[in-house]
């Protein structure tokens, strides 16, 4: 049963490719814990489609990241550094509550 995150699904759909997108970006960022587990096999999913570096995995990741140059960035300079992992780009780091609603943050972030 997926974490429907107080949306509905096009409302989570279009917040976690966005997420995604941030992430694979910045290569690290701050959100709560459970967004950061929802966030993992998404971009673990998208490094790995980096690693084919093939037309139609470009393809397919290019229909779930939102920008192109970030997609660029994936298949040209991410995806390349883990050629050699099998798995397990990405790391969550709790850290801690969040004074404003008390809820519990993490930093997920390229291993």
């Amino acid at each position: 049963m997926p974490r429907k995150l107080g949306k509905t699904s096009d409302q989570r759909r279009a917040m976690l490719r966005q997420q995604v997108t941030d992430f694979l970006d910045y290569g690290k960022m701050e959100t709560t814990v459970t967004r950061a587990k929802e966030i993992k096999p998404l971009a673990e999913k998208m490094i790995t489609l980096g690693k084919k570096s093939d037309l139609a995995a470009y393809r397919q990741a290019m229909s779930f990241i939102t920008r192109e140059d970030v997609c660029k960035k994936l298949f040209k300079e991410i995806a390349p550094t883990y050629a050699e992992r099998n798995g397990g780009y990405t790391r969550i780091i709790r850290t801690g509550i969040r004074r404003g609603d008390a809820a519990e943050t993490a930093v997920i972030e390229l291993v």
